[in-house]
């Protein structure tokens, strides 16, 4: 069964930031999440030791997220921002042991054509690559859909494998989201397969909506089996919009569950707690910590599926005024 990772951008946002480590806990052994930027170093790591969580991913820094950047490498005029940005996230990632981080290629401006634009792409991820591996830590590159993100330079695998091959490092990988390719390419499974020693890291979410696996056309049952059977080792990132909260339940073993209106997927765990899809989440007052962690993925029909009661108080482990004002509204909208 795939390591399944907490996608804490996208998860949880009814609680400021801070705050999501401690849901991400009931369920998962690992989170990924945009940026770890504006956090210090010493709060981010206490979250994930509390929390007993490992983070996995981040992204480099991705220029003026607020006003539209989506990256900064095809952008000649800031080569020297990406590359200071590069140092920067290596000074997190080794701090938080993160294996690897992702680059965001970005949207070129007007004035920069395509092939100015893949060329300076090229050369800030063959910098990227070097410094990263002298680090001990992995550079992916991602492509994204076109219509979530117009204009990206990067929309099809394809085009990233092809600059991962004119890079020539031995230390880039593809970041494979499965939203973005459906939407752009389809052939999940034989891309998949095809690129396997190529890809380092996959996110999931269900098209149309971006939302939990079950919700949409994306057979992920099939697709899991299918990540087992070629022997894939890496972490499958939780990227979708749905919402998720936990409920306090019985003594006896319970699920993690990514549900949809007539499909649920779900997590087993043993343990005391279990998500659920709702509007609300976060800690239900009064819930004990999690004892379980997520071992096997299966499928089952239910009827109205993924409608539980709402909680209207949350515990938390964190200062939420604090959090609160220190929270920036990218951790919610306009993901990658």
């Amino acid at each position: 069964m795939p390591k399944f990772a907490a996608n804490l951008t996208m998860l949880f946002n009814e609680v400021p930031f801070l705050d999501h480590f401690a849901a991400a806990d009931a369920g998962f052994h690992a989170v990924e999440f945009l940026f770890p930027y504006p956090y210090r170093i010493a709060e981010l790591s206490e979250c994930l030791q509390q929390n007993r969580l490992k983070l996995v991913l981040h992204n480099l820094p991705a220029g003026n997220w607020e006003a539209g950047e989506r990256g900064i490498a095809c952008l000649p005029d800031r080569v020297t921002e990406f590359q200071e940005g590069v140092g920067r996230a290596i000074e997190y990632a080794r701090a938080l042991k993160v294996p690897q981080l992702n680059c965001l290629v970005g949207i070129p401006t007007a004035d920069v054509d395509a092939d100015k634009a893949r060329s300076t792409i090229v050369d800030n991820l063959r910098f990227a690559a070097a410094e990263l591996k002298k680090a001990g830590i992995r550079l992916l590159v991602e492509p994204c859909n076109a219509y979530d993100i117009p204009g990206f330079a990067l929309n099809r695998s394809g085009e990233g494998l092809d600059v991962i091959r004119a890079v020539g490092s031995d230390n880039l990988f593809l970041q494979y989201d499965i939203y973005h390719m459906q939407r752009m390419e389809g052939e999940l499974a034989a891309t998949i397969k095809k690129n396997l020693p190529q890809i380092a890291h996959i996110q999931l979410a269900d098209n149309p909506g971006r939302n939990e696996p079950g919700t949409g056309e994306i057979n992920y049952p099939f697709l899991f089996d299918l990540l087992d059977s070629i022997g894939y080792d890496g972490w499958v990132g939780c990227e979708c919009a749905g919402s998720t909260s936990l409920e306090a339940g019985a003594t006896r073993p319970r699920t993690t569950s990514l549900a949809g209106p007539q499909t649920t997927l779900e997590i087993q765990t043993h343990g005391k707690d279990r998500f659920h899809r709702a509007r609300h989440h976060g800690c239900a007052h009064g819930a004990q910590p999690p004892q379980g962690r997520p071992h096997a993925v299966r499928e089952r029909r239910v009827s109205g599926a993924g409608r539980p009661g709402q909680e209207h108080e949350r515990g938390g482990r964190f200062d939420r005024r604090r959090a609160s004002r220190r929270y920036r509204h990218h951790h919610g909208a306009g993901h990658a």
